[in-house]
């Protein structure tokens, strides 16, 4: 039980908070999205549904909530522009064919969803798809009253925080040529909570889980799990010593809880260079490092992205 309630405060905050905060912080006092609803699909010809389970394609397609899409896009002689709403898409392949990777966000509503592929000369056309329901696990808590209400000056802190992490997530940069999207798990140790794990706090419900939690003694290095770019670093009331990495194309990782945080913003690390240590900080009750993968927007599950 200890390893499954290690983050708190966000995830007890009362219903009147948790409409102002945007849907920008997720269960366990962690990042959540500006939801990136799954559009309604336009009328099309063909429809794509989930494929197979690939050992060598990265991320694995999973069209659920939280999942990823993979979405063939055809040939074309330059990379075509593909957008759910108005937010860019990672697209990636060669001439010969083009795949859309869509972010599916928590809280997209499973059916009919559609993606918008502009060409060069400004023509649209739409990709539609099935967003499949998938049900998560919950788990029912009981906890102190008083954790579920903020101060004002804590609050105030909040919204301060919350509108500098609103810019860190819209970062789009152009994706490496040779950029490879097989993730390294980021520290070794025991998942000690789920993406996606719905949590019910004193009757009332949160967010849910928007990252993997791995269980690590304060210290354990933390390492890239790609090449990237160090977008953001802080000291956070609900996320504690965090930094974010862009790999390009709209795909960003986030790392939580840290006791050191060993790099700064601009600079660039490689495959499993150390940039932090794990801790315990922010609201938590135990030494973890949680870890999350946002893909245009969407948290998404990172073990989409990783070796079974």
């Amino acid at each position: 039980m200890h390893d499954n309630i290690r983050t708190t405060s966000p995830d007890l905050l009362t219903p009147a908070l948790m409409n102002r905060r945007s849907a920008l912080l997720g269960t366990l006092g962690l990042l959540a999205l500006p939801a990136t609803q799954a559009v309604a699909a336009a009328p099309a010809k063909s429809k794509q549904t989930q494929t197979q389970k690939h050992p060598d394609v990265w991320p694995h397609a999973s069209q659920v909530p939280g999942g990823v899409a993979r979405l063939s896009l055809g040939p074309s002689a330059k990379r075509p522009a593909a957008f759910a709403g108005d937010v860019p898409l990672l697209v990636v392949g060669d001439a010969i064919e083009w795949t859309a990777l869509v972010g599916i966000p928590l809280a997209a509503t499973p059916g009919e969803a559609s993606i918008t592929v502009r060409t060069e000369s400004g023509s649209e056309r739409q990709v539609a798809y099935t967003v499949t329901d998938k049900q998560y696990r919950e788990q029912r808590l009981t906890v102190a009253p008083r954790t579920v209400d903020l101060s004002p000056e804590d609050e105030a802190r909040y919204v301060r925080e919350r509108d500098h992490l609103t810019g860190v997530m819209a970062t789009l940069t152009d994706l490496r040529p040779d950029a490879v999207l097989q993730m390294r798990v980021p520290v070794p140790g025991r998942r000690s909570s789920s993406f996606g794990l719905r949590r019910v706090f004193n009757g009332q419900s949160r967010n849910p889980h928007s990252g993997m939690d791995i269980a690590a003694r304060t210290g354990t290095p933390v390492l890239a799990p790609l090449p990237g770019r160090v977008i953001d670093t802080g000291d956070y009331f609900f996320n504690g010593g965090t930094v974010w990495l862009d790999h390009g194309g709209g795909l960003l990782t986030m790392y939580c809880h840290l006791s050191r945080v060993d790099v700064k913003v601009g600079d660039v690390m490689k495959t499993g260079e150390q940039l932090a240590a794990v801790g315990a900080t922010g609201r938590v009750t135990g030494p973890h490092l949680h870890w999350s993968v946002m893909l245009n927007r969407a948290m998404v599950d990172p073990a989409l992205f990783i070796a079974a």
